[in-house]
């Protein structure tokens, strides 16, 4: 509650639920006709306030849960606004019509419908001024508004079933006026004097709460019968409440309670495995850096030794650019797919300067990029790229590389194909056993897009191929 905004659309959508299905309920018990006794009009007045009841619902369902969060995903705005208004307007017409043949209402204009229409406004504005005034960062976290907000929530509903009188009398109003609140106090009761002190081992102090509950329910009993002047309120309320407490909601919550312990252990350990998985991912993205930092610095040295300063200098920039993308946006969960490409493109242009005049070389570079709208975790590219100029080079036999990039229907794909040269010096042997960038890219894979990637390769004795696809996080 501390961390972050509970979910209010689905805790308001509950606590309505809740309120019309007690209405419903009332309307059920208090006004169900006796079908062989009564007139025609008295069964039509029946339906018509299931009805009204059910229309006022379903078009609050609607709404609230469907039209809304439709409005504020979409760019275009009008289409909501018209099925709102349409469902209003429906909702507002088959209320009065009934409303009024059924003389629940006394002017073909039902007065609760308008009633009920601006407490709804009236709830959506407060609660976006809730937001607007006690979440971060204007507050340090979410805890004041989440209470705040329950509170309101509530009020809505109250205020919502007071406009009901007329369809379901003031019943469901009392309800969940005062039995809600009153369990809802038990309950709290329970949770942090008497099952609270219990779970902390304080067993004394639980008794004494629980003894404490006991006596003031009895001495309210006390009070009122002899107020009323009746013995037997004290004995037959006093001691069924006090049953009823004792033998039935104290068990049942307590059983709650010793659930939600267990469910929150079960959370913590959960969390604390997925901090241990977050660390590890952190430490082998953090590998990936200064892999390809030496492998960049290796290729300007090559170069410095053999061009004019030029062509050195234009390598530094690129460089400079690869080193800022590695330093800031390399540490960010998601980049523009465009900013992936625009690194490649620099890391082409450096081996383009180490390998370009490489007459048995023969590099085949298609990037289309027109399609590649999107975010896509860093530096997934890059290893196959890197790895196909490892190993797809030779300064004595016919090599190549050829690379396709472009996206696709939402995905990036990559194709890469380079010749394989195993005959290497055992030095450079070494470092491509200790090199960790495909494992690490392969790791990552697993980690951020389970069931959203696709990994092909294949090797023989004289190509290495690798299909890559990825879905792009869109907005």
């Amino acid at each position: 509650m501390k961390s972050k905004s509970l979910d209010f659309r689905q805790i308001e959508w509950w606590i309505v639920t809740s309120a019309t299905l007690i209405a419903f309920l009332i309307i059920l018990f208090n006004y169900r006709p006796q079908f062989y006794n009564d007139s025609g009009f008295a069964i039509f007045k029946f339906a018509s306030r299931l009805l009204i009841l059910g229309v006022l619902y379903s078009a609050f369902h609607l709404i609230h849960m469907v039209l809304i969060p439709k409005y504020q995903r979409e760019s275009q705005k009008w289409p909501s606004i018209v099925w709102i208004v349409v469902t209003g307007l429906a909702s507002f017409g088959i209320c009065a019509l009934f409303g009024f043949n059924a003389e629940l209402v006394k002017t073909p204009f039902p007065t609760y419908f308008l009633g009920i229409v601006v407490l709804y406004a009236c709830y959506l504005i407060g609660s976006n001024l809730l937001e607007q005034a006690l979440t971060p960062p204007r507050i340090r976290d979410f805890q004041l508004y989440n209470f705040t907000r329950l509170i309101l929530s509530y009020l809505f509903t109250l205020f919502l079933l007071i406009q009901l009188d007329s369809i379901s009398s003031e019943g469901p109003a009392i309800i969940f006026g005062i039995f809600i609140p009153v369990i809802l106090i038990a309950s709290l009761y329970n949770f942090f004097l008497v099952y609270g002190k219990k779970k902390q081992g304080k067993l004394k102090q639980s008794r004494w709460y629980n003894w404490g509950l006991v006596s003031v329910i009895f001495l309210i009993f006390l009070i009122i019968s002899i107020e009323e002047n009746q013995e037997e309120i004290f004995f037959l309320g006093g001691l069924g409440v006090n049953a009823f407490i004792q033998l039935i909601f104290f068990p049942l919550t307590s059983l709650v309670f010793r659930k939600y312990d267990s469910f929150m252990g079960q959370i913590t350990s959960l969390s604390s495995q997925v901090d241990q998985g977050h660390a590890s991912f952190d430490f082998l993205r953090s590998q990936i850096n200064p892999h390809f930092l030496f492998n960049a610095l290796n290729t300007l040295y090559a170069s410095a030794l053999i061009e004019n300063a030029e062509k050195t200098s234009d390598g530094i920039q690129k460089l400079g650019d690869m080193m800022r993308f590695m330093l800031h946006e390399n540490q960010l969960p998601l980049i523009p797919l465009s900013r992936e490409i625009d690194y490649l493109r620099n890391y082409l242009d450096l081996q383009y300067l180490r390998f370009g005049s490489q007459e048995n070389l023969d590099l085949d570079i298609q990037i289309t990029d027109s399609q590649c709208h999107g975010e896509v975790a860093p530096m997934l590219i890059i290893p196959f790229v890197e790895n196909a100029f490892k190993h797809g080079i030779s300064a004595k036999e016919k090599s190549w590389i050829r690379l396709n990039l472009r996206c696709i229907s939402g995905s990036v794909h990559l194709d890469l194909v380079n010749s394989v040269h195993p005959e290497k010096p055992s030095g450079d042997q070494a470092r491509e056993e200790s090199g960790i960038g495909l494992d690490n890219v392969k790791k990552r894979l697993e980690l951020l897009y389970p069931n959203r990637h696709q990994l092909n390769i294949i090797a023989n004795d004289s190509d290495y191929f690798v299909h890559l696809s990825v879905q792009i996080h869109t907005s």
